[in-house]
């Protein structure tokens, strides 16, 4: 499960995050292209835009329950 004490600093500001459990296997990029983004350093992932269609929120929730570390939440601020 995915600590919002541990998000990325990259992430951008709202519900959904990816913490540092990320082992950068791009599923989360795969699924939702528009919403993750790669980090330069690491290749880990990071929220870039959060989800505003309900296309978006279905590709992120998809996502989040794909990841094969629980690396993403959406607890995160709002």
């Amino acid at each position: 499960m995915a600590v919002k004490e541990k998000k990325f600093p990259e992430n951008v500001r709202g519900n959904y995050y990816v913490d540092d459990q990320c082992i950068a296997c791009g599923l989360c990029r795969e699924i939702a292209p528009e919403n993750f983004g790669t980090l330069e350093e690491t290749d880990c992932s990071f929220v870039k835009k959060q989800p505003v269609s309900d296309q978006e929120i279905d590709a992120c929730l998809e996502a989040l329950e794909s990841c094969p570390v629980e690396a993403i939440g959406q607890d995160g601020e709002a």
